[in-house]
């Protein structure tokens, strides 16, 4: 998965000029709009928008890709436009919709707020997955650790950062991760190690307080951690490209773990890339940052009630477990309402805690401070 950044505000003007223009506004016709790649529309396409319209005679989905963030950006100002106007902003809902975006939408009364809709299925929601009362946390993705079970037994996974530092030193050459600027799983094993060095507070970084002086404080003592076991990893301190490659190792035999996407992983084993018996471990003590997709329903849209009744399906049991299954994903709901058959099928990496790392300037600084302080000999051009 590319994973789209639907924080992406350049190029709203050009996104707005791709919206197709036809068929929307129908009354029992559900304009649905997505950021996400072609596989989330395969799955609304093949599983959820069968189901619902079974679920829900005379309801229809019309199912549209909006490109990149910035197309739902464009449509989302269209419909704060056609508030203003009381006309039709020929869209009802958005999939992987940023409630904070456009700006001004809420306060101009274009996002319906979830939690005081009246969903029957709201408060099964994960609260830990809750942003705002105005989007609904559907999905997610984590970052996991993935290992080879026919060299790792089950019960002597790492399930600690400690017990994972313990682990790679004792089996040198045998982990990888990939360059945090190459992929979210390294990112975030990255950020595990910041939060590791910062008293596993997640809360101590939010995307307005980076400062030169606290981000060097807050990394540096980063940095050493991720220094002090670059001698035992891969190849004497080697670093995958990406994500998919970090996996591929893991399939050939070349490492014995990886942090890896909930998602991408669940899915390679579902093709055959990985074998069924791969271990998944999430750690205990911390687990490793992933985060959520949300959707939106559209206030001012024609069929703003049958927007809701499908905001409140896709929290079914059905769909959640479709999501892990199909999907690879994780559920928007806590896992107390997943099926039986998937909590224990899943055990091993349900979290405990779901922490974030804020974007903005600490991307930025992450990265920089990253190649030059753990691996100053990588070209990061390559």
């Amino acid at each position: 998965m590319k994973r789209r950044d639907f924080m992406l505000a350049a190029g709203t003007a050009a996104g707005a000029l791709m919206l197709p223009r036809m068929s929307f506004g129908a009354e029992g016709t559900i304009d649905w709009y997505t950021s996400s790649d072609s596989n989330i529309l395969d799955f609304w396409t093949n599983t959820v928008k069968p189901a619902f319209e079974a679920a829900n005679p005379g309801i229809t989905l019309n199912l549209v890709d909006a490109g990149d963030g910035a197309g739902v950006i464009a449509i989302g100002e269209r419909a704060i436009a056609a508030k203003q106007t009381n006309t039709d902003p020929q869209a009802d809902f958005f999939e992987s919709g940023d409630a904070l975006l456009p700006s001004g939408a809420i306060e101009a009364g274009v996002y319906t707020n979830i939690k005081e809709a009246g969903l029957s299925n709201y408060s099964k929601v994960n609260p830990l997955a809750i942003q705002s009362d105005y989007s609904l946390p559907y999905r997610g993705s984590q970052v996991l650790l993935a290992y080879d079970s026919a060299k790792l037994a089950a019960a002597d996974a790492p399930k600690t950062w400690d017990d994972l530092v313990a682990w790679i030193k004792a089996n040198p050459g045998q982990f990888v991760y990939n360059r945090p600027d190459k992929g979210g799983s390294g990112g975030n094993f990255v950020r595990r190690a910041i939060h590791q060095a910062n008293g596993l507070d997640p809360a101590a970084f939010t995307v307005d307080n980076y400062t030169e002086e606290f981000g060097n404080e807050a990394l540096t003592k980063a940095w050493a951690l991720l220094s002090d076991i670059a001698p035992s990893l891969y190849d004497g301190g080697a670093y995958s490209s990406g994500n998919t490659q970090s996996i591929q190792l893991l399939a050939q035999g070349v490492v014995t773990m990886a942090p890896v996407w909930s998602d991408q992983v669940l899915q390679a084993i579902d093709q055959g890339v990985l074998p069924a018996e791969t271990g998944l471990v999430q750690l205990t003590d911390l687990a490793l940052a992933g985060g959520f997709t949300r959707s939106i329903v559209i206030e001012n849209g024609t069929n703003r009630d049958a927007a809701l009744k499908l905001a409140d399906f896709i929290l079914s049991e059905e769909i959640q477990g479709a999501i892990l299954t199909e999907l690879g994903g994780f559920p928007g709901v806590s896992w107390d309402y997943v099926s039986a058959e998937l909590r224990e099928r899943f055990a091993d990496i349900v979290p405990l805690t779901i922490p974030t790392f804020p974007g903005g300037a600490w991307d930025a600084a992450i990265n920089d401070g990253w190649y030059r302080n753990v691996a100053p000999n990588v070209d990061r051009a390559s």
